[in-house]
């Protein structure tokens, strides 16, 4: 009885036995698959092709074909136009980047084998994405509106900081600090329209004083005109009397004359 008993649970047991071998040893083939995985790794010097760790490249150079069991790995130099920064299990070096003017960027440092271009910002543009010691992206510098001045000039990494000017100043946004107002009273000059944040004073009156000169030299003129008028008329009507110069000059010359021919004419009847 107790053998038959046995039997039975042996046959009863063996399927279920089996049955947690295989799942045991499946179990074992992937953790060491796994483990074979993780624990398979390259020199840092190194880079992994299936089951060989091949040297790697210089900087500066490329994989041209891959090591093997019986020789090392084959480099080739990086052509114009391309570059490897790092040593390298790659096939193909990088390209070459550009500075785009249209970004507001300009080249700082031109592309060798071993190293990108680096570009920096333009005149008037701040860099906004440092990349390997040079810029990716640039922006323009703020402009200040009318009103505000410039209270920090722009660089190649900072923007433009503007400032509000104060009461009785002005500025048209381009100027590093804000000009007091013209005071038209000072100037002896009267105001046509007061000034703004933005705009100066305006002030008027100096034409009006060139009028004023014209006319005072106009009316002296007409004066002076009407002075000489009324002497000429009065002289004309001998109302007045203008000395002759000339005859006071020219009468002792015919003096002389008559004198000389007198003379002549004693000689003359003494002769006779």
């Amino acid at each position: 009885m107790r053998g038959f008993l046995f039997q039975t649970s042996f046959i009863l047991i063996l399927p279920l036995t089996m049955t947690s071998w295989a799942t045991t040893f499946m179990l074992l083939v992937i953790l060491m698959r796994n483990f074979r995985v993780d624990s398979f790794r390259c020199h840092i010097t190194e880079y992994n092709i299936g089951e060989e760790c091949c040297p790697m490249c210089s900087a500066g150079h490329r994989v041209r074909i891959d090591c093997t069991e019986f020789k090392s790995t084959s480099c080739q130099r990086c052509t114009d136009g391309t570059f490897m920064d790092l040593p390298n299990g790659l096939k193909r070096c990088n390209p070459c980047s550009t500075c785009d003017s249209g970004a507001g960027l300009k080249e700082k440092q031109q592309c060798v084998i071993t190293a990108d271009t680096v570009c920096e910002p333009m005149e008037g543009f701040y860099c906004t994405d440092l990349k390997s010691g040079g810029c990716s992206v640039a922006q323009k510098h703020r402009s200040c509106e009318p009103g505000h001045y410039i209270s920090r000039m722009g660089t190649a990494s900072t923007d433009t900081e503007c400032s509000e000017c104060s009461s009785g100043s002005f500025s048209d946004g381009t100027m590093l600090s804000c000009q007091p107002h013209t005071q038209c009273e000072k100037e002896n000059l009267h105001l046509i329209k007061a000034g703004t944040a933005s705009t100066d004073a305006e002030c008027g009156g100096k034409s009006s004083n060139t009028t004023g000169v014209v006319i005072g030299v106009l009316v002296i003129f007409l004066l002076v005109a009407a002075a000489i008028v009324v002497v000429v008329v009065l002289w004309k009507n001998k109302k007045i009397k203008i000395p002759n110069i000339f005859t006071k000059r020219q009468k002792p010359q015919r003096d002389q004359a008559e004198e000389e021919q007198g003379v002549c004419l004693n000689v003359r009847e003494t002769a006779n």
